[in-house]
């Protein structure tokens, strides 16, 4: 499958560049700066673009089966954040004129305002709101999905992420900001960047969460 892949020198986007390589895909990384991946591959191909304008991502995303993203911007204390609804809305717009019908991209546990009440004491008072603009943004962007008729999106709600390779781990999924687990309680709140990737990577050979965001961890 050829995959357009928008933050690929990301930490998640680098483990989703290895292993979509290892399954024989073709991989067009969209980034802003090509030095910062080192991965070399005859089936990846680095382009430069703007991520905030159609017109310089629609040309790369010609030809491809699917886009995918794991584009991340830095919380702001002073100014909201912007980056993810602004880069999605260009994606979208280069999407239709390149003909592609097929986005997988990645938000977080907790984009939903109030889906963090049964989250532990730190999370809630400590975490979340350090990271609230981010969430918010993502939440944004979660909305301008649903109101996209004609690209079959999904969005992956990952909990914290460690940099850990994939694992053989059965995930747990949930259409929600959170996965439940025993009594109502979210269940394990950290997964690693490359199982992560795994589950986006799983995504291609199936059309079980098209239009829907589900929130993932592994057992």
């Amino acid at each position: 499958m050829k995959i357009a892949l928008l933050g690929a020198t990301g930490q998640t986007g680098q483990h989703l560049v290895r292993q979509a390589l290892e399954q024989g895909h073709a991989v067009t990384a969209v980034v802003r700066n090509p030095e910062k991946l080192a991965v070399h591959h005859d089936n990846l191909k680095v382009v430069k673009a703007d991520i905030f304008s159609a017109d310089s991502l629609k040309t790369h995303f010609q030809d491809q089966d699917v886009v995918m993203s794991c584009l991340g911007f830095p919380a702001s204390f002073f100014s909201g954040v912007t980056g993810y609804t602004a880069s999605m809305s260009a994606v979208i717009g280069a999407m239709r004129q390149a003909r592609v019908g097929r986005l997988i991209t990645m938000t977080s546990w907790y984009t939903e305002p109030n889906s963090g009440a049964q989250s532990s004491y730190l999370i809630r008072f400590l975490l979340l709101p350090m990271i609230r603009s981010v969430l918010n943004n993502m939440y944004e962007m979660e909305h301008f999905l649903q109101k996209t008729e004609d690209i079959s999106w999904t969005v992956v709600r990952p909990p914290g992420l460690k940099n850990l390779p994939a694992s053989a781990q059965e995930f747990l999924t949930h259409e929600g900001y959170f996965v439940p687990g025993g009594g109502g309680q979210p269940a394990r709140s950290s997964v690693g960047r490359g199982d992560v990737a795994r589950f986006m990577l799983s995504l291609l050979n199936n059309n079980a969460w098209v239009k829907q965001g589900v929130a993932i961890t592994t057992k």
